[in-house]
């Protein structure tokens, strides 16, 4: 990448040998790293992606919003709040619902005080009350010199921790990039590499003319959900916009409508463009499925030769087909193969009649 002055007073657009580097004001380029990356989780982040979601509100001075949540998932400190702390989850949320507060309002107040000061001496990242319950006056006192935020929801507290749950653990997802276009083509998530200049960005126009989504050009960013599957899409600030050598960007939801956009899609398939000069051994029969590993998952991979002549669009849509079958369990060759194999026993069972001379 070269390295760019900035002297503009807003954004601007480095066109890089691979696409597109938005550079803003007072600070460095995004860095899309090729890999997997797992970063950490600020009760802040958490409230600002969520909150309106899951209808949170502070009810604390906001001290102690830079704590981290270590784990994805919520706790209930019931078993802590009676004293018995050997299994604390103290690293997760925690969501104070019907039980733990109206145990809390059965001690006196001396006890109650104390259980409050042994909770607060774990190192939790905040405090939720569901149901839209608040907090007592010494509660608030202990947290705020514990420099724990408080949170408030009217959710039903199982309703709250199984959303919470969901949300945290897709904050918490190993996450990487991948250098080229994605497209979804009749539901299969096609992600197009290819050197610069290739013809990616003309393959992936051709495909949405003929009515499939873009996902992403140029940068596609890759979550783990589940461990076992790859999400992908485009960042924020580049959603709907693709660059076209020779007339620069484009707004494809202007252009083509909102059906030529997709937000994010499930990774099936990648396809690979290489000069046929660079393909040594050119696959002719599909027996062997080739895979490529993103975020430790395989995922199927097909490398299409390029010269001129060949309609790229095409090809990447009968490879999109060709993987959908085979996911549905149907591979050609294989069909074809077993069709010449019985032939081929057939006739050694009942060789053919040697004609008479």
């Amino acid at each position: 990448m070269r390295s760019l002055s900035i002297q503009a007073r807003k954004p601007r657009i480095a066109r890089t040998g691979d696409g597109l580097c938005f550079w803003f004001i007072l600070g460095a380029p995004h860095c899309y790293l090729a890999g997997m990356q797992t970063q950490a989780v600020t009760v802040e982040q958490f409230f600002k992606n969520q909150g309106q979601s899951l209808e949170l509100r502070l009810v604390s001075n906001g001290a102690g919003l830079d704590r981290v949540i270590r784990e994805p998932t919520v706790n209930r400190p019931g078993l802590a709040l009676t004293g018995f702390t050997r299994y604390f989850a103290y690293k997760r949320i925690q969501v104070m619902g019907h039980a733990e507060v109206f145990y809390l309002r059965s001690l006196r107040q001396e006890e109650r005080t104390a259980r409050y000061a042994y909770l607060f001496a774990y190192k939790i990242p905040c405090i939720v009350f569901s149901r839209g319950l608040r907090p007592d006056k010494e509660f608030s006192a202990a947290a705020e010199e514990a420099r724990v935020p408080i949170f408030q929801t009217p959710w039903v507290t199982m309703k709250f921790i199984n959303k919470a749950t969901l949300e945290l653990e897709m904050m918490f997802a190993p996450r990487g990039s991948e250098m080229g276009c994605m497209v979804d083509i009749l539901g299969v998530g096609v992600i197009i590499r290819g050197e610069s200049g290739i013809g990616k960005s003309e393959a992936v126009l051709a495909l949405i003319e003929r009515g499939y989504s873009l996902v992403a050009d140029d940068i596609v960013k890759a979550t783990l959900v589940d461990g076992r599957e790859i999400l992908c899409n485009s960042a924020e600030l580049t959603r709907d916009h693709m660059e076209v050598r020779g007339i620069g960007i484009i707004n494809v939801a202007q252009m083509f409508g909102v059906k030529a956009i997709r937000k994010d899609k499930k990774l099936d398939l990648i396809i690979t463009l290489k000069q046929w000069e660079a393909v040594s051994d050119v696959d002719r029969l599909g027996m062997e499925q080739e895979y490529v590993k993103v975020l430790g998952v395989d995922i199927p991979h097909v490398t299409i030769p390029v010269r001129p002549g060949r309609d790229i669009a095409r090809l990447i849509e009968v490879a999109a087909f060709q993987a959908k079958l085979r996911k549905s369990g149907y591979n050609a060759a294989e069909d074809l193969n077993n069709r010449l194999l019985a032939q081929m026993a057939g006739e050694a069972e009942n060789p053919p009649a040697i004609p008479e001379t």
